[in-house]
């Protein structure tokens, strides 16, 4: 039985970069950029205009001038009108490019406009008011967005901005998981008294599907042959194998033998951790990286959560921060393990991640997982754990 940070570390040593691919920006969302986007001109790429109002020259406000004479009216996409005299002014609407002849905005809100006469009502008036010049933002040229981040909606705006319509992304693994076992039916079918319905399969499927990965499924019976044959097809056909159950110490959990046979070499079996301690790990010749979890649901849980989306994210590119949490009541553990306690953490008033304790009843209990929204990773090390200790957290829901 290895420590936490031991199979962690181990796991991490099997960060795969998969290649990159493109894909079209309305189905980009929550990828990974492979390449930084670029700007293909000036951010913004004129002098854009930012209220309604008049644009002058500010020499003539400098002068004295208050009352402008409006040559002519100019909506946004419309070329730049020019001032011929300095005692005229352009009608303007925000978004507007602007012409080179003017230099400052004075709002509709500071104005009166009678008989194509603008009458400036407020003497606070500064040089370049209400212009977003041209490149402040960026140059054409630079970088907009650098590659190894998270494609959300302000990157796909940025993206639409700079004419970018297929981004480079990472390439997710292809992904299979698989359950084992006579006492486990289909979630549609009417198990047994003795059975239950399978649905580690779908909780794992559900988290990776927030990662963009289209997880396959299947199910193993508890046969000897069969388990083998169909995991070694298993590693032919995917980067990754996700398995739920059999990998304990009963006489019908083949999984551990099956992967041996299979050629997948054994990296560590066992975790000094709860839940989650039959967790087993190996990596074929051929590539194929093998995590098995054990069946019970908030095992698989926890452990889908602390070893394999970091695992994902590496592989990805990204490298994001550890999140520690205050202790908000006293707690206690006994084993000599690692202890994954549900929490429920919020924000209290000072701006800190304050962690509640929720008593559950073993590595069975999926109620709490609804109303729980991380696990607190307690180190082996101690038994009892006091309000206002800050550990680290592994946070399944959002939290703020």
């Amino acid at each position: 039985m290895i420590k936490v940070q031991e199979a962690e570390n181990i796991i991490q040593r099997e960060a795969v970069d998969y290649g990159m691919e493109e894909v079209a920006i309305p189905h980009a969302k929550g990828r990974i950029l492979a390449t930084d986007i670029i700007c293909d001109r000036d951010q913004p790429p004129y002098d854009r205009v930012t209220m309604d109002g008049i644009a002058i020259s500010f020499s003539a406000w400098r002068a004295g001038n208050r009352k402008f004479t409006v040559k002519a009216t100019q909506a946004a996409g419309g070329k730049p009108i020019c001032l011929d005299t300095e005692d005229e002014c352009i009608e303007i609407m925000t978004g507007c490019a602007l012409h080179e002849t003017a230099d400052t905005i004075v709002r509709y809100e500071d104005l009166k406009i009678e008989n194509n006469i603008a009458t400036v009502q407020t003497e606070l008036v500064k040089q370049g008011q209400n212009i977003h010049r041209k490149g402040k933002d960026k140059p054409n040229g630079a970088v907009a967005v650098p590659a190894n981040t998270v494609i959300d909606a302000a990157v796909i705006n940025i993206a639409a901005t700079v004419g970018a319509a297929m981004l480079r992304v990472k390439r997710l693994p292809t992904v299979i998981i698989v359950s084992t076992g006579d006492e486990l039916r289909d979630i549609d079918a009417i198990p047994e008294p003795q059975q239950i319905r399978r649905s580690n399969s779908y909780t794992i499927q559900a988290i990776l599907r927030e990662y963009n990965i289209q997880a396959q499924l299947l199910h193993i019976p508890d046969n000897e042959a069969d388990t083998a044959e169909q995991l070694g097809a298993c590693i032919q056909g995917y980067d990754v194998v996700i398995l739920s159950g059999g990998v304990s110490m009963g006489k019908f959990d083949y999984v551990p033998a099956a992967l041996e046979q299979l050629g997948v070499t054994k990296l560590f079996h066992k975790v000094r951790q709860r839940p989650g301690k039959p967790f087993w790990f190996g990596k074929h010749a051929k590539g194929t990286l093998v995590f098995a979890f054990p069946g019970n649901p908030v095992s698989a849980f926890m452990c889908m959560h602390r070893y394999f989306l970091p695992w994902l994210e590496t592989s990805a590119g990204l490298h994001c921060r550890p999140v520690n949490a205050v202790l908000g009541a006293d707690a206690s553990f006994e084993p000599d393990l690692q202890y994954f306690m549900q929490v429920t953490v919020f924000v209290d008033d000072a701006g800190q991640l304050i962690a509640m304790p929720v008593e559950g009843n073993g590595s069975g209990d999926l109620s709490n997982l609804l109303t729980t929204n991380a696990f607190m990773e307690l180190p082996a090390e101690k038994t009892h754990f006091y309000k206002g200790e800050t550990y680290r957290i592994w946070a399944f829901k959002r939290i703020i």
